[in-house]
């Protein structure tokens, strides 16, 4: 008798990956994200990839080296002798997003470099973190005589006043100005794994929108859906993917999980309308 086993699908995949908060394998969900657009993508190849590169930089330092001397050692590799850094050539590539593209190309976005280093960091013992800056995801790194923040995309340590002044414009938008001067230490919390996770995916999703790929747009959605069940804008976006996709049963039952769950939304009455034109043409 011959046994069967189902391979999961991409989306069954991660979805193990990110049940729960407590045991979150940032890395091995990152990497996973690729899954969709390189169906034959071996993930744990990826994963082994960068425990190699981890080795070899291991190999560098004495047991004993202190934390300064970590992080000195691990920007010189990464930046400089494995010349990792931002694509600035092509930064809405979405091959960007995708970790095994950025191994192999060493090009990426600040989100995706700051995954490969934070791997290595944490690797090293170091005590270090990703921080959702505004605009620009950076990495941290907290030493015995303070706070180390890099930005992944070009390897520099940046002040307090160089992380003020890219946070102009920011502030200038959202109106946090004077007397509503906030911190930047509030800038600078450590991310939550899933939260990382998910401005992977919004990036994507950002692409795929502009670009009108519905396709690959609803494979994003899938898994910011698996990923936050009750982000219901997310649904309304599906839904509206859905409708540019000629499917308007999967709309309107994405449309329809939308209007029951977000009632204070400002465009209720936007949907609604949508729903019936998709009625009228389904009838």
């Amino acid at each position: 008798m011959s046994l069967k086993f189902e391979v999961p699908s991409p989306l069954q995949y991660f979805s193990t990956l990110v049940q729960s908060d407590e045991h979150f394998p940032l890395l091995e969900a990152a990497v996973s994200l690729a899954q969709d657009e390189y169906p034959e993508l071996d993930v744990q190849q990826v994963l082994g990839d960068v425990d190699q590169l981890l080795a070899r930089l291991k190999r560098r330092l004495p047991p004993d080296a202190p934390a300064l001397q970590r992080l000195r050692a691990l920007n010189q590799f990464f930046f400089r002798d494995l010349s990792f850094g931002g694509n600035v050539n092509d930064y809405y590539d979405p091959d960007n997003s995708f970790l095994n593209a950025v191994l192999k190309t060493r090009r990426g976005i600040p989100i995706t470099l700051a995954v490969v280093w934070l791997e290595l960091a944490l690797g090293l013992d170091l005590n270090a973190g990703g921080v959702a800056f505004p605009g620009h995801f950076m990495v941290k790194v907290n030493l015995p005589k303070g706070q180390v923040v890099i930005d992944p995309f070009t390897g520099q340590s940046l002040s307090r006043e160089e992380l003020s002044e890219r946070l102009e414009p920011f502030r200038q938008r959202s109106g946090l100005l004077d007397d509503f001067e906030v911190p930047i230490g509030l800038y600078l919390q450590t991310a939550e794994p899933r939260d990382i996770i998910a401005r992977m995916l919004r990036n994507l999703k950002e692409i795929h929108k502009l670009q009108e790929d519905w396709p690959r747009l609803i494979a994003v959605l899938d898994r910011m859906l698996v990923l936050h069940p009750h982000a219901w804008a997310e649904y309304r976006d599906r839904g509206l993917a859905w409708a540019q996709s000629g499917e308007p049963e999967r709309a309107l039952a994405d449309l329809e999980a939308y209007l029951a769950n977000a009632a204070d939304a400002l465009d209720l009455d936007a949907v609604s309308e949508q729903m019936a034109d998709l009625r009228r043409a389904a009838g």
